[in-house]
């Protein structure tokens, strides 16, 4: 990541802009956040985004801050994007992952936002190597304190983003309270449904080990007692030394991993070159920080169960 010191004078220097000029927050194209007379929420990036929707329904207009195709953590922030955080409703972002994000809510949030890092426990990173069953190893550390920012690939835990959200949305506009709380319930629903889909799934598999490029996937190794050894760590475009290579490739040939993965907005180099080493082969799986290319976080997740059921040959 870059550094932080630039980032809050381009923050800073936005939010002069605005100002100065009287400039008020536009729409970008995934939709706009100042409709008349809906509730105008910014969602940092996209699970946050999915969760407002499908909390808020329609009488709220959501936008997010990350363009579809972009790598969330590092998200620059430009003036129109600090407009839509000054004139949101609410913000809803995840204090620790995307440094932009955290100071233009530091400098223009106020009272306005709602940080779902503060609803549910996080785990503590993962640098790389065994991630066993919930246990930590590593030093390296997501800027933030250290934490994994990556609960929503655990359905429950994002069930419980929503009901919360719910709430705020509700503390937001009163009178739309019940129709928040009801529509939280029903996502908890699909994503209890999801949750069983991934137990029953992943209960019977002759390997339990994914190698991955990018260490995002520990909150759903530990939902599912899988193991997670990873190339490099929760910074995707991080690169691995020749000794990590090295470790992953003894790893995956230890463990005897079949299939290789990368995620779908990192260039997938790295993995391949462990996937040669290893004779293996490579696939995508999505730790969903970007839109799926297709349908949403639901669908994303079936696909990404279908390939971990391929590759850790599962009956």
């Amino acid at each position: 990541m870059t550094d932080r010191a630039p980032r809050r004078i381009l923050t800073a220097a936005a939010t002069a802009l605005l100002a100065a000029a009287g400039l008020t927050a536009c729409a970008d194209d995934t939709g706009g956040a100042s409709q008349p007379g809906k509730v105008g929420v910014v969602a940092a990036f996209y699970p946050l985004q999915f969760l407002a929707e499908r909390v808020g329904g329609d009488t709220v207009a959501v936008s997010n801050l990350t363009k579809p195709g972009a790598e969330p953590h590092d998200l620059e922030l430009n003036p129109r994007q600090v407009g839509e955080v000054v004139d949101a409703d609410l913000v809803v972002y995840l204090s620790g992952f995307q440094p932009a994000v955290d100071e233009a809510v530091e400098q223009n949030g106020g009272d306005r936002t709602f940080d779902v890092a503060g609803v549910t426990p996080l785990r503590d990173a993962a640098a790389g190597g065994h991630d066993h069953e919930g246990e930590a190893e590593g030093e390296h550390a997501e800027e933030g304190g250290g934490k994994d920012p990556h609960v929503w690939l655990d359905p429950t835990r994002l069930a419980t983003l929503g009901d919360k959200l719910a709430e705020r949305l509700g503390k937001a506009d009163p009178d739309h309270a019940a129709d928040y709380t009801a529509r939280a319930g029903a996502l908890r629903t699909e994503l209890t449904k999801l949750d069983t889909e991934y137990a029953d799934g992943l209960r019977t598999c002759r390997r339990r080990e994914i190698v991955t490029s990018h260490t995002a996937f520990g909150y759903l190794t530990e939902r599912y007692k899988l193991e997670q050894i990873g190339i490099s760590g929760l910074t995707p475009e991080a690169e691995p030394s020749p000794k990590r290579l090295a470790e992953v490739a003894e790893e995956a040939r230890e463990h005897q991993a079949g299939t290789i993965f990368f995620e779908t907005l990192v260039s997938p180099k790295v993995a391949e070159t462990i996937a040669r080493e290893v004779g293996a082969k490579t696939a995508v799986l999505d730790p969903l920080e970007g839109p799926p290319a297709d349908g949403d976080y639901l669908s994303a997740m079936r696909t990404n169960l279908q390939t971990l059921r391929t590759a850790l040959d599962c009956s």
